[in-house]
């Protein structure tokens, strides 16, 4: 039976504090952009109208009011699973099965995960064909939605039960070092799944095709071997398929590193702009962010996993949630549970640490190209293009963006160009690139 102490209490306000904070700062989000919307930046003169204007209100309006009613239904749905008394049932069951310690683990977590799976699929039905393809985006058909659902179900079971799995096999077999052994692994395995995402598991879902404008892809590696990143080749993948939100990445590790593009921003973007937002990527992997981010999810993820070792066997917590015995994967699962409202508070710190590392990002790509004018004209497209918000809260900018709001980033490029053009060294500017 459930114990009302005082941990369950001090959970509660936690976890329900954190939820209604999270809704406030959605409603506190919109009302900003509706008082402010009907107004266009002065970074964005010429480029929108008020036609445009009233679709970016719209579509932040129904995506954060969706966001907000998926979100509450979520926290609903765990709450109930945690205070209904069914796990310590769940748990009866799984050892009246006479299993070993690990399957029973996996199935354990299995239970909660499939109930969460199964009751987010209408939300995300309605999310993908609703308002997205209300707002012009959604260009998926519902076969090809089924075909990635089960994709990602099978590549979930596979990745997470071998996660999984060897968590609760150290916990067995090292009870007292398992939480080093177990943040060793999960470093390794985060450093395995970025290798091989390009070239095993982008491909599922995805077609990469060598990019098909010669001019464009000379262009991309004359701009690579000038930053002193060497690539073999540039790849299009046929995100229209899906989507017609566009967008560029570097991915991989070692020899699967690789520059991606967007078949819908090549169609929406000149070369121009399309090399200076590769410039600002490759400002993130000269300016070594993504070690350093890296480096700073294994630091936290350290200190979470001894905090884990340190409280699994606590009687308190297996009491507060209506266990009599300690079981090991229960505890695990009880303590991600209690993480959770403390991770949501502690977003904002990794938020301003990648806002800070956008800005140095795009502080390299003026070097490397030479002006911010075209990376400034690239952002006003995108913004355009994907309907963004160009009038967040404050609060919510601060706490949950990760890039800087884009009136905001554009005033900075602008400033940055009136101010200072200097070539990045060796660099001729824009203008070799298009020799």
């Amino acid at each position: 039976m459930i114990q009302s102490n005082i941990l369950l209490w001090a959970f509660l306000i936690l976890f329900i504090g954190s939820s209604l904070f999270q809704w406030i700062l959605s409603r506190m989000n919109v009302g900003n952009l509706r008082r402010f919307g009907n107004t266009v930046p002065e970074e964005f003169e010429g480029e929108l109208d008020n036609d445009t204007l009233s679709k970016m209100t719209a579509y932040t309006a129904d995506s954060s009011r969706f966001g907000s009613v998926v979100s509450f239904f979520d926290d609903a749905v765990l709450l109930f699973i945690l205070l209904s008394g069914v796990l310590p049932w769940y748990v009866a069951v799984i050892a009246s099965l006479d299993l070993n310690f690990i399957l029973s683990g996996l199935i354990f977590f299995a239970g909660p995960a499939a109930v969460g799976f199964i009751l987010d699929i209408p939300f995300d039905l309605y999310s993908t064909f609703g308002i997205e393809k209300r707002h012009g985006f959604s260009t998926i058909t519902l076969k090809l939605w089924i075909a990635d659902l089960m994709k990602g179900l099978l590549i979930s079971l596979v990745f997470i039960g071998i996660l999984l799995g060897s968590f609760l096999a150290l916990l067995r077999y090292f009870p007292h070092s398992w939480w080093f052994w177990g943040w060793l692994f999960f470093a390794l395995f985060q450093l395995f799944i970025m290798w091989m995402y390009p070239v095993l598991i982008a491909p599922l879902f995805n077609k990469f095709v060598p990019l098909s404008d010669e001019e464009l892809r000379e262009k991309v590696l004359n701009l690579a071997d000038k930053s002193g990143l060497h690539v073999k080749e540039i790849f299009q993948v046929d995100a229209g398929k899906r989507s017609r939100h566009s967008n560029a990445y570097f991915t991989g590790l070692g020899k699967t590193k690789r520059i991606v593009l967007f078949d819908t921003l090549i169609a929406s973007h000149t070369h121009e702009e399309l090399l200076s937002v590769l410039a600002h990527e490759i400002g993130h992997w000269k300016k070594r962010h993504i070690v350093k981010q890296l480096i700073f999810i294994e630091i936290i993820s350290l200190i979470l996993f001894y905090i884990a070792y340190r409280l699994i066997e606590w009687p308190l917590m297996y009491e507060t949630f209506g266990f009599e015995n300690f079981m090991l994967y229960v505890g695990l699962f009880l303590l991600s549970v209690l993480f959770r409202p403390l991770a949501f508070f502690l977003k904002p710190l990794g938020s301003s640490l990648s806002r800070k590392y956008e800005r140095e990002a795009d502080d390299y790509a003026n070097r490397l190209m030479g002006t911010t004018a075209y990376l400034a004209d690239a952002l006003r497209r995108l913004a355009k293009d994907n309907l963004a918000n160009l009038y967040p809260h404050p609060l919510y900018a601060w706490f949950h963006y990760s890039h800087p709001h884009l009136t905001e980033r554009i005033a900075r490029l602008r400033r940055i160009d009136k101010k200072d053009r200097v070539d990045f060294p060796g660099n001729g500017g824009i203008n070799s690139l298009q020799n």
